[in-house]
């Protein structure tokens, strides 16, 4: 084993921090709100043209809705984590970081946002006193649509995990049985779930493993005769 794989070894343990789990949160969180928000303009405007349905989406994010979106979104990341006693800075499962959005207030956030750009846009006469007051008074929908798909993307968050245990463990019994077009085919499947998935450290280590030993042994002409140092790696998998 050379270095290189050795030093792989030794990163599992550290394999994710806080900046990048809260950089997926607030990409993953600020397109679910974005599409949410195009569902609920099209409900609460259903005269408006597309171009139309543009034009009062752009007013809004000129009066400062997607910073507002942003603030809002950082803050119930900081918040939940507090109420949770998250003092490592970083979530141990998807599980847990749903749960801080809830308890951090992203809902009753992004209700104070709205309310604030609404009023900002319609003040400055970007958006009309009528579009302005279908968009207060509809905008419990608006959230409501929010929360649902927020929900609905930490679900499928938590169902790709599952997946990925799904292909990690069909690797091993490929790998047990030294079937190395099998374990190819499911190393593929895991790096493509991998791309999906919040960066959990738990989630991420048994996958590096099983990366570390696919491509020894790849590199090594599909060779199962592993050494001493190969096989602790595999015995990790264990």
């Amino acid at each position: 084993m050379d270095l290189e794989n050795n030093q792989n070894i030794e990163n599992t343990n550290n394999l994710v921090n806080e900046k990048e789990q809260n950089s997926f949160l607030e990409s993953t969180l600020g397109k679910v709100i974005n599409s949410a928000l195009d569902v609920g303009l099209r409900m609460l405007l259903p005269d408006f043209a597309e171009d139309g349905i543009i034009e009062v989406k752009d007013a809004l994010f000129t009066g400062g809705l997607k910073e507002g979106i942003d603030t809002a979104i950082n803050g119930a990341i900081n918040m939940g984590k507090s109420i949770l006693g998250i003092f490592t800075g970083k979530f141990e499962n998807v599980s847990q970081a749903r749960d801080a959005i809830k308890t951090g207030g992203l809902i009753d956030g992004l209700s104070g946002v709205l309310d604030t750009v609404i009023n900002k846009t319609n003040s400055s006469g970007l958006i009309n006193d009528n579009v302005a007051s279908i968009i207060s008074n509809g905008k419990d929908a608006i959230l409501n649509s929010v929360s649902n798909k927020i929900e609905n993307e930490f679900m499928q968050q938590i169902d790709g995990t599952e997946k990925l245990a799904k292909y990690e463990s069909n690797w091993k019994e490929y790998f047990n049985n030294k079937d190395f077009e099998g374990m190819e085919r499911e190393y593929n499947k895991i790096k493509e779930k991998l791309k999906e998935l919040m960066p959990i450290e738990n989630t991420l280590k048994e996958a590096r493993v099983i990366e570390n030993l696919h491509m020894l042994i790849k590199n090594n002409g599909q060779d199962f005769n592993l050494t001493k140092e190969q096989l602790e790696l595999a015995n990790l998998l264990t």
